[in-house]
This record gives C-alpha cells, sequence and structure tokens, in this order.
C-alpha cells in the first residue's frame, strides 16, 4: 500500500504517515514492516530478510546446545580421567 501510493507524497515517510492512522498502526510500525518487506523482496538496506533471520535463529539454537553438550562431554572426561588416575 506505501508503495503503491508512494508517488503521491513527497517521501515515503509522508506516505507511512498518512496511510498508518488508516490501518490503524504507528507510523513507526508501518515503517518497520516496509523495511523488512523491502529486504524480504530483494531491496532495501542490506539487512537479514526473514527467512535470514529465522535460520540464524535456529543456528543460534544449535550452537548453544552443541556448546552445551560439549561443557558435558568435558566436565565427563574429566570426572573418568580423575577416576582413572585416583585408581592407580
Amino acid at each position: 500500500m506505501v508503495l503503491e501510493s508512494q508517488g503521491e507524497y513527497d517521501s515515503q515517510w509522508a506516505a507511512i504517515c498518512s496511510i498508518a492512522p488508516k490501518i490503524g498502526c504507528t507510523p513507526e510500525t508501518l515503517r518497520v514492516w516496509v523495511r523488512q518487506h523491502e529486504r524480504d523482496t530483494g531491496g532495501g538496506d542490506g539487512g537479514l530478510t526473514t527467512a535470514e533471520r529465522q535460520r540464524l535463529k535456529e543456528l543460534e539454537r544449535e550452537n548453544r546446545e552443541l556448546r552445551r553438550s560439549n561443557d558435558i562431554l568435558r566436565q565427563a572426561s574429566a570426572y573418568f580421567a580423575k577416576a582413572e588416575f585416583d585408581r592407580l
């Protein structure tokens, strides 16, 4: 809606300020939506698309889980190595 009617206004911000109350949101909220749409369609400021943001979130979660598992294995290894050393 903003992109289609942008030509009728002096700037994109003017279009956003005019349209936002009509759809029941603040101009800032609509601006964020417009920027995200631009990213998702290949334009915009080079930020992450919605799909990229979701993938990044999944990778960060997986990374946390792997670090946690690695820490548990490291502690278990130290525990069993100490137990073996004490047995000798």
